[in-house]
């Protein structure tokens, strides 16, 4: 009998290849990459060095009851990520464009990031796929000079790296090449992702902003008066921010997360202080230590800089993200709540 099903299984697949066919696989259209070239470099703040006691954070109440986050493994594999995000194998420079770059500068690196948020919205990539390519651009500057021209296809054969990395079905090369209008060749795109992979010596993995924002805005959506979908697009949001500012590269993954928490707390409850003893227990950080990024997110957010860089702006403008890029927000973050005595709510 099974000999007999062979055939027609086989006739099914041919028919439905067959239609496919006749269909036609839908086109991606082109996303046209701002000008790089007339671009002024930025001068960012000094690099913050990190060297805390790692201490292993009590589960949150609100993860207890998910199966999925493993809960009875959940504060060793956190430890276990806060102590690979400083390994400097997985750290990029945090002033590698004045030690470094010669033809490529903050600026240019802000439009390539802004293009690549379209991109990955075009190819419905996931978003630690983004997050996971723009770490490998700023690990491959990190180690080699590179000039304005070949900036672009540093960007897309990061992408590609990081597709096949995450996607189920990362797109073919061609597609990358399609993207990009045909400026580089197929070539072209597999020599450069064979240099990201020998520069980064295949050390493709580690923790991403994204991987510590999963649980700590868990924590932080509690007690705020909104949907915990609308909080958690909102931290998502204020994330993707981040990549765009060459100024955060100098901060952990981890510190960056609990930043747009703090952030994103105060932009929907702005009378209140937005850290509490949970978020201090979970993150280890104060709202003194995250000053400097929370005002870096917090200017990005209110376009006091990157507003020639609209991507991750209106990406976040649609219903499907809850409108959260219109979400009104106070000028000015009161210097008080970045005191904490370790008993507010």
């Amino acid at each position: 009998m099974a000999e007999a099903a062979r055939p027609q299984r086989e006739a099914k697949r041919r028919a439905a290849a067959a239609i496919c066919e006749l269909q036609g696989a839908p086109k991606k259209k082109r996303v046209v990459l701002g000008d790089i070239t007339n671009v002024s470099n930025t001068t960012p703040g000094k690099p913050q060095k990190k060297h805390q006691k790692i201490v292993k954070p009590q589960t949150p109440a609100s993860d207890r009851t998910d199966p999925q986050l493993c809960v009875p493994y959940a504060s060793d594999i956190h430890e276990y990520l806060r102590s690979m995000e400083m390994d400097p194998r997985r750290r990029p420079l945090a002033d590698y464009i004045q030690k470094v770059q010669r033809d490529v500068n903050s600026n240019m690196r802000g439009v390539l990031v802004d293009w690549l948020v379209e991109v990955a919205e075009e190819y419905k990539l996931v978003s630690d796929t983004l997050y996971l390519c723009v770490a490998y651009i700023d690990r491959f500057l990190s180690l080699n000079a590179l000039s304005r021209q070949r900036l672009q296809l540093l960007g897309v054969a990061a992408m590609l790296v990081a597709s096949k990395y995450e996607e189920i079905k990362p797109p073919e090369v061609e597609e990358f090449c399609y993207i990009t209008d045909n400026t580089y060749s197929k070539e072209e795109v597999v020599n450069m992702e064979a240099d990201i992979l020998k520069a980064l010596k295949f050390e493709l993995g580690g923790p991403t902003v994204k991987t510590f924002l999963r649980r700590f805005s868990r924590v932080g959506q509690e007690g705020v008066d909104t949907s915990d979908l609308h909080f958690e697009f909102l931290s998502c949001y204020l994330a993707e921010l981040s990549l765009l500012d060459y100024n955060c590269v100098k901060f952990l993954p981890s510190f960056v997360a609990a930043s747009v928490v703090f952030l994103a707390r105060f932009i929907l409850r702005p009378k209140t202080h937005p850290w509490n003893s949970e978020l201090h227990q979970l993150t280890k950080y104060k709202p003194a230590d995250l000053k400097e990024c929370v005002q870096n997110v917090h200017d990005l957010y209110l376009s006091r800089k990157g507003c020639s860089l609209p991507a991750v702006r209106e990406k976040y403008k649609q219903h499907k993200f809850k409108c959260v890029a219109t979400t009104p927000s106070p000028p000015e973050i009161p210097l008080s709540f970045f005191e904490f005595s370790g008993a507010e709510s």
